[in-house]
């Protein structure tokens, strides 16, 4: 089992770590810093430095179907033939990449308090990201969306992480917004994802410790998809320029 750093400290941005194995479909290491794909966030990408200088680009991040290793990706097949198991590497994230997932990922929970819907469907983006919601009958208003967004970023809330188990999350069930994905089951702890006094709910990804990191925002789009989702997209407004 790889040892996740980033649920110790988010803004940890490399780690010494061990091969534990090398495959066709990825490096497993003991401990890392990079994230993988789940929950509509991206993989991260970076480098594995080894001891004599030379370098892997990790194109992703992932977990293996079959028994959810986490496997570092390389960009290059077949250009860590020759890691072996319990070699040296220091894992360094792709920081800006992730930090603007991390951004984005915070704004989408905003964006479910702001309009409070089931969720229906979601994705993160290089700076960008969307949430689709079970809105029949309703289509929010952009410009007052938009408001809400960057009134409750400039607020300053805290954005801070914990554990419950399985057995309280199943007791509240509105902890978990998405209707398409729910958190794994038969696990012994749940990670919640807290905005003080804003928002609380299940959620395993990586986010900013504070609303204002996410900066101005802009919601480019809100449109039908299908008889019940309505889709809304949002932008970080460096991105949008």
């Amino acid at each position: 089992m790889t040892e996740l750093l980033f649920y110790d400290d988010v803004n940890l941005r490399q780690c010494d770590s061990r091969v534990v194995a090398v495959g066709d479909d990825g490096i497993v290491l003991d401990r890392t810093v990079f994230y993988p794909v789940g929950g509509g966030q991206p993989g991260d990408s970076g480098i594995l430095r080894l001891p004599d200088g030379s370098e892997i680009a990790i194109e992703t991040t992932r977990r293996r179907k079959d028994d959810g290793a986490l496997l570092h990706v390389p960009a290059t097949p077949g250009n860590a033939s020759g890691l072996r198991p319990r070699d040296h590497v220091v894992a360094s994230v792709d920081w800006q990449r992730r930090y603007t997932h991390m951004r984005v990922h915070t704004c989408l929970h905003l964006l479910s308090a702001v309009i409070r819907a089931g969720v229906t469907g979601g994705a993160i983006g290089e700076g960008s990201g969307r949430l689709d919601f079970d809105l029949p009958d309703v289509k929010p208003d952009r410009a007052s969306v938009e408001a809400q967004l960057n009134a409750l970023i400039a607020e300053a809330h805290p954005v801070t992480p914990r554990w419950i188990t399985s057995a309280e999350l199943e007791a509240q069930p509105q902890l978990v917004k998405t209707m398409s994905v729910a958190p794994p089951s038969g696990v012994p702890r749940v990670r919640l994802l807290e905005i003080a006094g804003v928002d609380l709910q299940a959620c395993g990804g990586t986010h900013v410790k504070n609303t204002a990191e996410i900066g101005p925002v802009i919601v480019s789009k809100i449109e039908s998809k299908g008889a019940r989702n309505r889709r809304v997209v949002v932008a970080l407004a460096e991105s949008a320029d």
